[in-house]
């Protein structure tokens, strides 16, 4: 199966969406996304255990190849990546925006860039992608954000510079390991032979740039602004997408490298990440803005992922690309439901909100399933990552586990404190507030069959990603 077809109809629908117009699209790019989201099913149908590659020679000298790889671990990003692709844009279809072809067409980049993230294994090859994936969503917020320009532009370029200037410790890195290998594969970088300090200078080059993108407290300060200056397209591309090429490229590209400084590390990584759960959650519950509550509640399940990246064991690995995907699928209804509730009443004020029950009994449902997903009920999404997640930390530290337990209690409340202010109580608003629309419908139809169908049944994800989780162990643990 040849991988790098996917990209060509990703960076093919860029160009098309772009020279089609503003009048046509938003179709368009739809169009495009769905045949996207068509052939990463059919890689799903093609995929075997042993995965494909891809490679031809880039630049001769020095030694550059456009290498790609597809595995169980890749192949479930692209999945996350082309399924939500199509139900991002419909979220924003029936409205007309400013420069329709310029928008579409910088989310369809945007898409191919971080699919080359999840499928490069050279390491150049990679950087070029992870970089590419910076400049349209800067675009995205400064022209289409919310608020006036200038505080558009200043959260912008706040993302801009964190994440550029953790890209630059990561390129610093990849630089030191070509200079060791001579090579920019990703095998050859596994088998690299590091003494242990040039091994903790590499391992911290690739977390200031993860930790930042993901992002790991304390690294979590631009989040929060971005999310809510970002227009719905945008805040969805970096909650349920962009953040997950960070937590990806952890398990791809930084525990297999340094297995030495990974342990050193270990224990100061996972203190601050369940420093940042149950920080994420604390600081949720003193926002009164819907969606800056909303992103704190990401942070703090992001946190939550990226301790069970770091716990080192199999079942934390599993638990992680299970609650990427959960988390992906679960924040587009949660973001979404904010923006509902903004178009209708022209608020994200949670004190100026309440009632909405009694006028919008489907929205009401809707709603409540995804806040229910988003805290891990049993049979969700979320609580079978969560747990798995929970099982791997118990097996390096009990502590863990029951500091990182407490997050759940405090992600429960908060949640459902912010669901009950927002949707129960008096219905004191002077306007109409229309139930979910046909297109909103079918959005919250597709989020919530996902997170009740896998939440019941997670088998075919622990088959399609197991291989490639016991190769990465191997070179953690040698």
């Amino acid at each position: 199966m040849d991988i790098a077809i996917i990209l060509i109809i990703l960076l093919a629908g860029t160009f098309v969406t772009f020279f089609s117009g503003d009048k046509y699209a938003s179709r368009v790019a739809l169009s495009f996304s769905i045949l996207t989201a068509a052939y990463s099913l059919f890689l799903l149908l093609q995929y075997h255990t042993t995965g494909a590659e891809y490679s031809i020679q880039w630049v001769a000298s020095p030694n550059l190849n456009f290498s790609l790889k597809l595995d169980g671990l890749s192949l479930l990003m692209i999945l996350l990546n082309s399924i939500l692709l199509p139900v991002i844009i419909l979220t924003t279809l029936p409205h007309k925006v400013p420069f329709e072809k310029l928008l579409y067409s910088l989310v369809m980049f945007m898409s191919f860039a971080m699919t080359g993230v999840f499928l490069s294994s050279d390491a150049l090859l990679y950087y070029v992608f992870w970089e590419a994936s910076l400049i349209p969503i800067y675009f995205i917020i400064v022209m289409w954000g919310n608020g006036d320009k200038s505080k558009r532009r200043q959260a912008a370029m706040t993302f801009f510079i964190y994440t550029f200037a953790g890209s630059l410790f990561m390129m610093a890195a990849i630089i030191y390991m070509y200079s060791k290998t001579g090579s920019f594969q990703l095998m050859d970088f596994y088998n690299a032979d590091l003494n242990t300090t040039e091994q903790i200078w590499v391992f911290l080059g690739f977390f200031f740039a993860f930790a930042i993108k993901i992002p790991i407290f304390p690294f979590h300060s631009w989040q929060a602004n971005v999310y809510q200056r970002a227009p719905l397209i945008g805040t969805l591309l970096l909650g349920a997408l962009m953040s997950k090429m960070g937590l990806y490229s952890v398990i791809r590209w930084q525990l297999p490298i340094a297995p030495y400084a990974l342990h050193k590390f270990q224990g100061i990584i996972l203190v601050l990440c369940i420093i940042g759960v149950i920080y994420g959650a604390i600081i949720a519950l003193r926002q009164s803005n819907l969606k800056r509550f909303f992103a704190y509640a990401s942070l703090s399940h992001v946190g939550f992922i990226a301790a069970g990246t770091y716990a080192l064991t199999f079942d934390g690995l599993l638990g992680a690309v299970i609650l990427i995907l959960a988390h992906g699928f679960g924040i587009v209804g949660l973001f979404l439901s904010a923006e509902i509730i903004h178009r209708r009443m022209n608020t994200t004020q949670i004190p100026e909100m309440g009632g909405i029950k009694g006028v919008a009994p489907k929205f009401t449902i809707a709603f409540l399933l995804m806040v229910l997903a988003s805290i891990a009920i049993p049979l969700s999404f979320n609580f079978t990552g969560e747990f798995t997640i929970m099982y791997g930390l118990y097996q390096v530290n009990i502590w863990y586990v029951i500091f990182i337990g407490t997050s759940m209690f405090l992600g429960a409340f908060f949640m459902l404190r912010m669901y009950q202010q927002v949707m129960l109580g008096e219905w004191t608003f002077k306007g109409a507030f229309k139930d979910l629309t046909l297109n909103e419908g079918f959005i919250f139809i597709i989020l919530i069959a996902v997170v009740l169908f896998f939440g019941i049944y997670s088998k075919p994800i622990v088959e399609i990603v197991t291989p490639a989780l016991q190769e990465i162990l191997v070179y953690i643990n040698r």
